[in-house]
Order: structure tokens, then sequence, then C-alpha cells
């Protein structure tokens, strides 16, 4: 009877789900697959026979993949426009000496294609190059050599990161501490002040003659002349002894005393009929609109003293665009903030439910592009594939934001849901149909394998660390967070990150994973397409 349920493709598939995520919770000395752990028992079901349909394998392929391109979109090409070039110069160097080993490896021991994109993608723990991988070569292989160079893709990554402070003799602590002084002037800390105006330059003035918000960059929010208390226009004018409150940067704060007066301690209470509420951005026409479009000092009389945009403060310029889910600090009269509401729509329900036409057509546009075969010349060819075109396309669309009514974009709950609903898809799949060749390919070429995983992985951290040290001198901290993020390696990240109290590494790995994930997903579809079949 077990037998006869094993052979029942959805008792099977989530049997195997279920020891999977039993197996990557033991951890040792730290250390666990995790998710990962999913392909092993997989391969251990293959091995006796159990199958999943590959209809199932490739339903969560395209669900993985869109998902991840989705909330990797903004990130990719902000990497490209941000000062981070030298991080991304280094990642294409991790990518690069990781296939150019890999290939070199190929030709000098006789390894097939299909095994060597295999090892390439475990070797750097990347599940999407395991994806394209198979996509691309149609062979089991290269799923078996993915489950021989993954591990130590894991083990290395995290004792390498370990083990380089120690090499370097650098002190992680005090490196974070200076860098964290010069990183404050990105994403400057948003801070409020009361000032008594005290400069006679500016009595009898409005805030519009002084031009107090260009000349600073402060929000003035609130004004107490005598005893009334009031949220400033354009046109209000100020008088000797006035109180006014501010919002901004230390800088833009004392530009302000500068320009007004002394800055003095506590904060001006609201008047009854006003109140400080925030408010989120849900109604999609206000997407992408600029902050001074909507003119709300005018319209409602309400002022804006900051916006929360993925857990940073943003100073509200007039020109900042506005995105799906920001958080406006909004300051105003009752009726006037209600109406701001209304304009924003402020509905935390929305920022939560699954729209499922995006990602159903998002998912059919990646799958048409990927059929456009693309040639350079007469010999070489290249198609986006099934994995590389619902990336490109999901990419695009997350940069985009929004099409007409249409929003490209899913909240990180659902995102996570599905992503993970789609790898574990994916990985019993892929894992299944490789386990029944898995002891003979092992018994024949494991070792050789082993050792050509443990070189891909290897050799692209030390060029990196060569290169980003003695050639562009950049921190510690900073190459922590790109190796690992070069190499697509969550626990390594982990790893950098329990070393020191800082997300220094964190944020160079956030800068340069997606541009290492699509390079690396184009590299080995440039591999299997130009380097066909055995030697």
């Amino acid at each position: 009877m077990f037998t006869d349920l094993l052979h029942s493709s959805y008792f099977s598939l989530f049997l195997i789900v279920a020891l999977g995520f039993m197996l990557g919770r033991i951890k040792i000395k730290g250390l666990s697959l995790d998710v990962s752990a999913v392909i092993f028992i997989a391969l251990l079901f293959g091995h006796f026979g159990v199958i999943i349909p590959k209809e199932l394998g490739n339903f969560g392929l395209v669900l993985f993949i869109f998902t991840i391109g989705i909330q990797a979109g903004p990130g990719f090409f902000d990497s490209f426009r941000s000062k981070g070039k030298t991080l991304i110069l280094i990642t294409m160097l991790i990518i690069c000496s990781a296939c150019l080993t890999a290939v070199g490896l190929k030709y000098a021991f006789d390894i097939d294609t299909p095994s060597v994109v295999g090892l390439i993608a475990g070797a750097l723990t990347s599940t999407p190059g395991l994806a394209v991988a198979i996509d691309s070569t149609h062979s089991p292989l290269a799923s078996i050599a993915y489950g021989i160079a993954y591990p130590f893709g894991v083990i290395g990554v995290i004792l390498f990161v370990k083990l380089l402070p120690k090499i370097m003799r650098v002190d992680l602590d005090k490196e974070a501490r200076r860098l964290e002084i010069e990183r404050r002037g990105q994403f400057p800390e948003l801070t409020t002040c009361v000032y008594r105006i005290t400069n006679g330059n500016v009595f009898n003035r409005s805030l519009m003659q002084i031009n107090a918000r260009a000349m600073t960059g402060a929000v003035i929010s609130r004004l107490k002349h005598k005893d009334e208390i009031s949220i400033p226009t354009a046109s209000t004018v100020l008088h000797e002894g006035d109180y006014i409150q501010a919002v901004g940067s230390e800088e833009a704060l004392n530009q302000l005393a500068v320009l007004v007066g002394e800055r003095e301690e506590g904060e001006l209470p609201l008047d009854k009929t006003q109140e400080i509420e925030s408010l989120l951005l849900t109604k999609k026409d206000m997407i992408n609109k600029q902050l001074g479009d909507l003119n709300l000092q005018k319209n409602f009389g309400c002022t804006v003293t900051r916006v929360r945009r993925s857990g940073i403060d943003l100073s509200p310029s007039p020109d900042l665009a506005l995105k799906f889910g920001d958080k406006l600090m909004v300051v105003g009269e009752k009726e006037g903030l209600k109406g701001v509401a209304r304009l924003l729509g402020n509905n935390a329900k929305k920022l939560s439910d699954t729209d499922f036409f995006p990602i159903a057509m998002g998912i059919v546009l990646g799958v048409l592009f990927g059929k456009i075969n693309i040639s350079f010349s007469e010999s070489l060819s290249f198609s986006p594939g099934l994995t590389g075109g619902v990336l490109m396309v999901a990419l695009v669309l997350s940069a985009v934001g929004k099409t007409g009514p249409v929003i490209w974009s899913m909240s990180g709950p659902a995102n996570q849901l599905l992503r993970q609903l789609g790898l574990l898809l994916f990985l019993a799949e892929v894992g299944t149909s490789a386990g029944k060749n898995l002891v003979a390919t092992f018994q024949e070429s494991g070792l050789l394998m082993f050792g050509v995983g443990a070189a891909i992985t290897l050799v692209p951290m030390l060029v990196a660390t060569i290169v980003g040290r003695l050639v562009f001198k950049i921190s510690l901290l900073d190459l922590l967070g790109t190796i690992t993020g070069g190499m697509t390696s969550t626990p390594g990240l982990a790893a950098a990150d329990s070393m020191v109290d800082s997300n220094i590494p964190s944020v160079a790995y956030a800068t340069v994973y997606p541009i290492a994930m699509v390079f690396l997903i184009l590299f080995i579809q440039v591999i299997a397409s130009a380097v066909n079949g055995t030697p």
C-alpha cells in the first residue's frame, strides 16, 4: 500500500517537501541546508524510482523565476544608476572567473556540457542557475552535478567569509564605525527641531519670499504666532519671536537655523483641530506622480513631513516620485487629512491583496520573450529560454512598476509564498528525475566533479579579494557583501552579518545580487549553447 502511495505524485511531492524541511532544519555547528535540502531528499526518492511529473516542475519554475524577477527588478536597475559601479565590476569578475574556470576544467578533464553548467550553478549555490542549466541542456546530468557541487558551494563561502578578516588582519567593528559615518550622507536621518525667529532678515516676510524649502531642504510643519498654532503655507508671514517646527536632515536643520534664528528644545503641540497621520499610498492613479504635483498644501492645507519607503525615511522633495506602499507622514487639519487619505487611498488591505492578473500576464509575456532567437553569427545564436525570458520580463515590469491600471508588483508575503511554492515544486521534480542516475554518475566521476566544483567556488572569491583590495581598495565589509552577493550565497551573507553589528555587508549584497543572478543565468545559457554536447 505504501509503495502505491509513493507512485502517487501528490503524496510523493508533499512527503519529499516535508522530509526536506526536516533535514534542512538540522544544524551542524550553525550550518544548515535550509530549503535546499529538498533536492537531496528528491534525489534519494528518484534513486528508488519515484518520479514527479515534469509539468509540475515547469509550473514551479516559472513561478519561482518570475517572483525573483519582480523582487529584484528595482534593485537591479538602481544598481546601474548608483555609485556601486566598482562593486558591480567585481561581481562581473566573480561570474566571469567562475565560468572561465569551469570551461577550462571542462576541456582539461573531458567533462560533458550539462555537468559543467550544473557544476557552475552548484558551486555558486544558484537555484535559478540550475533552472536555466536544465532548461538549456534538457539533461538530468545538470542537476546531478549541481547536487555534487552544492555542499562545498555553501560551506566553502561560509569558511572563506569567516577566515578572510583574520587572514587580512582587519578589525571589522572598527571598519564598520568608519564606514557608517561615510554612509550617513546617502540617506540622512530625518529629525524634528523647533526654532525661535530671531534673524531680522526674515521678519515680516513670507515663507515664499525667504524660499526656506529650497534654501535649506527642511520642511516647516508648524508655526506658533503669539498663542496660536497653525499649519504654515507659502504665504505665511514670519514675525519676530514666532516659533516654527521643522523636519529634515541635520545639515538641513543647521542651514535653517542660519536662515531664521535660534534652535530650541521641545516640540510645538498640535491644535485641537490638527493632527499628524501616517497615510499609505495604495491608489493606482497616484503611483509615479511627483509629490509636488499633488499640491497638498493648497488643496488640503496639509504638509508632508517625511516619506517612509522600504524602511528608509526620505525627505519629501517636490520631485519625489511616489511608489505603491509609500507611507507619508502628513500634518494638517482633520478635514484636510481625510481628503489626503482619500486621494492616496490609505487602504492597508490593498498592500496584502494579491492580484493574479499581473502574475499571469507577466509569465505569458516572459514565455513569449523566451522564444525569441538572437543570432550573433552562423555558429552562435542565443535564446533567452523559459527561465531567461521570464526573468528578464519580470525585471523590466518590476522596474516600470505600473502600466495603465496594472501594477507590476506583489506584497512581500505573497511574493515569498509563491516563490517558496515554485521552488519546492521545481526542486522535487528535478531531484527525482536526476536521482535515477545519481549513484552511477557519482561512482563514475563523483570525486572529479566535487574537486572541479570546489575550484569553481574558490577561484572567483580569491580573484574578487585580490582585485577588490589591491586594485579598487574597497573596505572589507563591502567586499564581504560583494563576494556573498556575487556568489549568490545567502548563508555566506548570514555568516558575514554574524561577525559584525553593521548592515554594510547586506547593502553591498543587495546591490550586486540581482546583477550576479542575471549574468550567471546569461553566462550559463551562452556556455550551454556555444559548447554543445560532450567534448
